[in-house]
């Protein structure tokens, strides 16, 4: 039997090995760093067992943590409150979702030195508004006029960033034009082979693609390094200009989209989709109420990239500062249940999902929340147990993080 590093490091291979190490770093760094790198541990322990409750087919997100739920900019140019990662969405039973999702409050709590009591009733919160949005067979969504409390004044505080915030940050200016910023700490050089093959790609994509931005190109690409799960997967981004507007620029990422963790485990018939990353948008595009602006998927090399642009509106929640506000995080999770349930209830009956009656029945059953609950209260302790091992194991085999001149090829 293969012990938990070695079934992380059997996951992960194939992966940049200097970006993987910077993603053993983030593991390393807390529990819930730990958990949100490592799902492919939860379906894998999952596997064979009949531990959660049966439940309707629905589309998942397929690594629901509190994490991926987030601000951005749709292609209305408003800005929303929602799930906003999807890379390992597909079809699957809706406990695997809840499972995983109430185990992220119970880690997430840990790492902030949270009472178990009150992760508890913020697990109990998230089940018990789920399915009452989903008895309701009814989806919602959240923007700054619809929202509430904290969660509100997130909307209205990421609403009021410019382009021009993300383009500071990023980029440095060369004699009369911006150049991407390499002194940034997550920024690194590209082979200059590479480089020139991407900006040909790209340059092409935007001529032939209707989500691409008209009337740019590219003046500048880079490897990006974000998020932690998929740390080690290819992911560039691109400096476009304007060619018919004065000292007008645009960030987009061009992100590797990879099978997701789950698919190996369920034994589920899943639809046929011509790559991966057409997979994350299609289903990305079912699930929200209104897409990312520019979402859309390219073939690069023989593998599939997911393109969308970068937003100065694109965040988070930052935990640490509300752990000990509990009526902020009483709207937050409120609220990420609710558009787990209307995620559900807006893509039901797609290409194999339950329909919203089924939905509907299995949220008025009040019997399956418990064991949920119960489930994701005792994996908690596995996360643990998981994480000390990581901790010892990986530290000598690993020592530490990219030297930044690094070129990437």
């Amino acid at each position: 039997m293969l012990t938990c590093f070695e079934r992380i490091e059997v996951f992960n291979q194939g992966r940049i090995p200097e970006m993987l190490r910077v993603k053993y770093e983030l593991m390393r760094e807390n529990l819930f760093g730990f958990y949100r790198g490592t799902g492919h541990l939860f379906y894998e322990d999952l596997h064979g067992n009949d531990i959660l409750p049966s439940s309707p087919l629905v589309w998942v997100c397929g690594d629901l943590h509190l994490e991926n739920f987030g601000s951005y900019k749709g292609d209305n140019r408003l800005v929303y409150f929602d799930m906003n990662d999807f890379d390992d969405a597909l079809l699957a039973p809706a406990s695997v979702e809840l499972a995983r999702m109430t185990c992220s409050i119970f880690v997430a709590f840990d790492s902030l030195k949270v009472e178990e009591n009150k992760a508890i009733k913020m697990a109990q919160l998230f089940l018990k508004n789920y399915a009452q949005i989903l008895s309701k067979g009814k989806s919602y969504y959240i923007e700054p006029q619809t929202a509430k409390g904290i969660v509100q004044a997130f909307l209205m505080a990421v609403s009021k960033r410019k382009e021009k915030q993300i383009l500071e940050k990023r980029t440095v200016r060369k004699k009369d034009s911006l150049a991407i910023l390499l002194e940034h700490p997550r920024h690194f050089k590209l082979d200059n082979e590479l480089k020139s093959e991407l900006t040909r790609h790209i340059n092409e994509w935007i001529t032939h693609n209707s989500y691409s931005p008209y009337n740019f190109e590219v003046l500048d690409v880079a490897f990006r390094l974000a998020g932690t799960g998929s740390l080690g997967l290819k992911r560039y981004m691109f400096l476009l200009k304007s060619t018919n507007r004065k000292n007008k620029y645009m960030l987009m990422e061009m992100k590797q989209a990879a099978p997701p963790a789950l698919k190996k485990y369920l034994g589920l018939q899943q639809p046929e989709w011509e790559s991966e990353a057409q997979r994350i948008v299609n289903i990305q595009q079912r699930m929200q109420n209104i897409p990312p602006a520019l979402l859309s998927y390219t073939i690069f090399r023989k593998e599939s990239f997911i393109v969308q642009e970068m937003q100065p509106m694109k965040d988070s929640f930052d935990f640490k500062f509300v752990r000990d506000r509990y009526r902020d995080l009483f709207q937050i999770i409120d609220d990420m249940a609710t558009l787990t349930a209307s995620a559900q209830i807006r893509s039901s009956g797609w290409k194999g999902a339950s329909v919203v009656d089924e939905l509907s029945a299995f949220g008025e059953n009040k019997q399956w929340q418990e064991s949920i609950l119960e489930y994701a209260r005792r994996y908690k302790r596995t996360m643990q147990l998981y994480y000390a091992e990581f901790c010892e194991a990986s530290l000598g085999k690993n020592p530490l993080k990219l030297k930044k001149k690094k070129t990437v090829k």
